[in-house]
């Protein structure tokens, strides 16, 4: 399965760069860390790949994006594959006061 995700800043209607990215799966009733990755210029991350059925999070660090007093520093998606066959996009609206997330296409 190829993973994606994409975030749009809703403030300003502008994608968001350079956000640290992280995926993690969820074994054994732990998180374990998958991989790293940092949003493009156009808010994106693809290529990202999983192999097994499982529950899996992006942990997005919002907190240098929208500043020292972000009310989201934060913000964790988890989600289940059930066909890792599929590809998963997983974005994120966000705001300053808000976000929201979604399975896309």
């Amino acid at each position: 399965m190829s993973l994606s995700t994409h975030i749009l800043d809703t403030t300003n209607g502008r994608p968001a760069s350079d956000v640290p990215v992280r995926l993690e799966a969820r074994a054994d009733g732990r998180w374990q860390h998958i991989v790293d990755g940092c949003t493009d210029a156009d808010g994106r991350i693809a290529g990202w790949g999983v192999e097994a059925a499982g529950v899996y999070r992006l942990v997005f660090d919002t907190g240098d994006y929208l500043g020292p007093d972000a009310f989201f520093p934060e913000v964790a998606v988890s989600f289940r594959v059930a066909d890792p066959a599929e590809h998963h996009h997983v974005p994120l609206l966000l705001s300053t006061y808000g976000y929201t997330t979604y399975r896309g296409s």
